[in-house]
């Protein structure tokens, strides 16, 4: 009898400490991107950890910012602001104010992501701590602060590596945990691109990154974690078909020698070469043109909200989901790959196949909500929400994801 009471107190004790633990475990907020992961991905069987996730949270379909390609969205979710305003209006862009200057994925000159501050600094800035496992822009001195904790990134680095290196940071006690964190996935972006959204590589990958997901839930749960923590789900963008033949040939409609191309592919940004304006405006403007419109960017629709930022070419050109630009002088390229049937996005925001991945969980989340479709400017607001920290003049609000709040 002693001996039973003895073991009787002594598991209460422990179930106490336990109680104690979670208690005490600060409270933690995981941004998680899994890049080119379609909303619908989610319905595909694929994914469980995921699915068990949404079902006992929130979840939608949420809208990409125009252009709908990978860094400017990125940036948008972090800093609530449209790719007009943050100023990373596309994968590659010039400046006026940086002659001679390209930008590309790599750049990580701060004068390029100085137009809107990312989530991150905010956190760091007002007395917490934040980490990024991968990000576009982490590894940059933004308004002078980085994360506390950050890599370089490397596509190559395995989804349970990103993993172990978040728990990593959770375990080092050398100073004030950590409030906030990302977490990114290149995987099923990749495979998209390469084998087409419907493809069995990309249900593969979606299905590794979900495992990692679960391996990040399991590892919160063994630390304690899991039920001080809001995690976010996005995507940047969704992913359409492309078929091989689907190219518009750019030395058809205009001639190439009279402009500078910035970007090809879903959207054309094209500045006229100096002297070449009338010209290559009577060639692209105001007709009809294949399987592509062309605006000046003053007069792209408002519904896109894009144009007004220095940054942004005078002509912009969107292409119809499943068709891609390119010139002759790509196509016939020494060494270069021939098309093959595969995947692209940075097509209409609106387009059902650009609708990224939302899941919201944790305990500020209501569960088993579906919300209905919003823009992803709206995150930023939510993780000001979750965190407490005091967020900047954005462009989204808590109007429609706000509902998934407790």
């Amino acid at each position: 009898m002693v001996r039973l009471l003895s073991l009787v107190l002594a598991l209460g004790l422990v179930l106490a400490n336990g109680a104690q633990a979670r208690e005490k475990a600060p409270h933690l907020t995981i941004l998680i991107s899994i890049d080119g992961f379609r909303a619908d991905y989610l319905d595909r069987g694929d994914t469980p950890v995921m699915k068990a996730l949404a079902q006992d949270g929130a979840r939608a379909a949420m809208r990409p910012s125009f252009p709908s390609v990978t860094f400017p969205n990125h940036y948008t979710l972090v800093t609530g602001k449209r790719p007009d305003r943050h100023g990373v209006v596309g994968n590659s862009m010039v400046d006026a104010h940086m002659p001679g200057e390209t930008f590309t994925m790599r750049s990580l000159d701060p004068k390029w992501w100085s137009q809107a501050k990312p989530f991150w600094v905010s956190v760091e800035q007002q007395g917490q701590r934040a980490a990024a496992m991968f990000w576009p822009g982490s590894e940059v001195e933004i308004d002078g602060v980085r994360p506390s904790r950050w890599v370089t990134f490397d596509q190559n680095m395995p989804g349970e590596a990103r993993v172990d290196q978040i728990l990593t940071w959770l375990d080092t006690a050398d100073g004030p945990p950590i409030a906030f964190t990302t977490l990114y996935f290149n995987v099923v972006d990749n495979q998209g691109h390469n084998y087409g959204p419907d493809s069995a590589q990309v249900r593969a990958a979606a299905a590794s990154v979900d495992a990692a997901v679960g391996r990040l839930v399991e590892g919160l749960k063994a630390r304690g974690r899991f039920e001080r923590t809001d995690i976010v789900i996005v995507a940047d963008h969704g992913m359409a078909p492309l078929p091989a033949a689907n190219r518009i040939v750019l030395d058809q409609l205009v001639d190439v020698a009279k402009i500078d191309l910035v970007t090809t592919g879903a959207v054309t940004s094209i500045a006229p070469k100096p002297g070449q304006k009338r010209a290559v405006e009577k060639s692209l403007l105001n007709r009809a043109l294949p399987h592509m419109t062309c605006w000046k960017k003053n007069r792209i629709p408002a519904r896109y909200h894009y144009g007004r930022n220095p940054r942004v070419p005078p002509i912009v050109c969107l292409s119809e989901t499943g068709w891609y630009t390119t010139t002759i002088a790509a196509q016939t390229k020494p060494g270069r790959k021939p098309d093959t049937d595969g995947g692209a996005h940075g097509f209409d925001p609106y387009d059902p196949t650009m609708q990224a991945l939302f899941i919201a969980h944790g305990p500020s989340i209501k569960q088993g909500v579906t919300l209905p479709s919003f823009d992803n400017v709206d995150v930023y607001p939510l993780l000001a929400k979750l965190t407490g920290v005091k967020s900047e003049k954005v462009d989204g609000s808590l109007k429609v994801v706000g509902q998934a709040l407790r």
